[in-house]
Parts: structure tokens; sequence; C-alpha cells
């Protein structure tokens, strides 16, 4: 279905509903609305982090900030590579977007490495709930790193749900699952009365403290 007059405000609605933008191709201008029969969440309150990436975190490895790097973070996003050779988010997602981003609709968490972005993710937040839209990584562990500190930032500023949109391998360790459309819609429909407010000022917390705060204490020697 094409969308020749959506506008940011429209997109933001289309959310509250439950439905979300697509492109078939970068490269194809046209866009359509998905609805899963069966929705992909990560539950805030029962987030898993694999013992490796809790090591990489605790490493101080990388620099995470939000918010600081929005379109360079999309672009990345829509990049194809040798693993992703084709993506969906387009001009029009990209435009799209960022409007949703100075209308402080739309976030981004950036990871840093050596002064280079290496990873990242981006998402839209509208009450209490934050939809995860696509993630990169140029590093290993970077975009999973981002989201470690997403779920971190979500929970600390009061959201109660994370859409995932679609389950995978890669976010399945984080505890990801599927749950049907009208389950989703309820509990969207609770997200959306929360009182959360996302907080992109500060930058990532302190690796050992992030840890703690979602409930992994520190290893052993």
């Amino acid at each position: 279905m094409e969308m020749l007059e959506l506008t940011p405000d429209m997109l933001l609605r289309a959310y509250a509903i439950g439905v979300f933008p697509m492109a078939e191709d970068r490269d194809d201008p046209e866009l359509f609305w998905v609805d899963p029969r069966l929705r992909g969440i990560i539950p805030l309150d029962d987030f898993h982090i694999p013992r490796r990436l809790q090591r990489t975190i605790r490493s101080g490895r990388f620099h995470v900030t939000f918010d600081h790097a929005f379109e360079e973070v999309i672009e990345s996003c829509a990049e194809a590579t040798e693993v992703r050779p084709r993506t969906w988010i387009n001009d029009r997602i990209v435009t799209l977007y960022t409007s949703l981003f100075h209308m402080r609709h739309a976030h981004s968490v950036e990871c840093w490495h050596d002064g280079e972005l290496a990873g990242g993710l981006y998402g839209v937040s509208l009450g209490g709930a934050f939809f995860g839209e696509s993630m990169f990584s140029r590093k290993r562990d970077a975009s999973k790193v981002a989201l470690v500190h997403l779920v971190a930032r979500l929970r600390r500023c009061g959201f109660v749900l994370l859409d995932a949109q679609f389950t995978t391998d890669h976010l399945n360790q984080f505890g990801a699952r599927e749950i049907p459309r009208k389950d989703y819609r309820i509990q969207l429909a609770d997200a959306l009365k929360a009182d959360a407010s996302f907080d992109p000022e500060a930058d990532g917390e302190d690796p050992g403290r992030l840890l703690e705060t979602l409930g992994f204490r520190r290893e052993l020697p």
C-alpha cells in the first residue's frame, strides 16, 4: 500500500494502534503497513545478558551515547552489507524518522570505539512504549551493547514495553519472545498510559553499575 501523504503525526497514530511502515527494498520508494500476527517483544523485567557479553560490557570497550548521531545511525542501519544485502529502510523512512527525532519521538543509541561509530540502534518512543526499529554493528557486540544500555535507560525512565516487531536469533538470546497480536495490543494500550519520558541527555551508564542495575552481579575473580 503506497502512502503518498504519510506524515510524522500519522506515523505516531499508526504506532499507537500497533502498525508500522516498511519498504520492500532500500531503492523502492513505496511503503506498506505491517501488523504482525505474532509480535516480537523483549520483556524489560526479564532481560537476559549472555555471560560473554557481560564481560564485554565490563571491559569498557565501547563508549555509549544517546541521540548524539541519530541521522548517522539510521543511515548506517539502511546500508547494505555482506550479511544483510537488502534493507527495508528507504529514503522516505529516513526522512520520516528523522522528523520524529526532531519531535523527540525517535531516539538513537550510539556505540563508539576509538572515536568512531561502531554500532547502534534507533527506535520510536510513545508513552511508555519503545518501538525498536533497526540496529547495526561495525565492531563485534556493538549493537548488543547498545541494546543493553537501551534497556537500562527504558527501565530507569518508566517504560513498560519494548517492541522488537519480530524475533530473531540475535534477539532471542536477550529473552525476546512472540505474543499474539491481540495480547500485544492489550500491552500496548497499557503502555501508552504509562508516565514515561526518554532521557537522551546523559551518556550510557558506568559498565559495572549498568549490569548491577539490570540485576547482574559483578563476576567473582
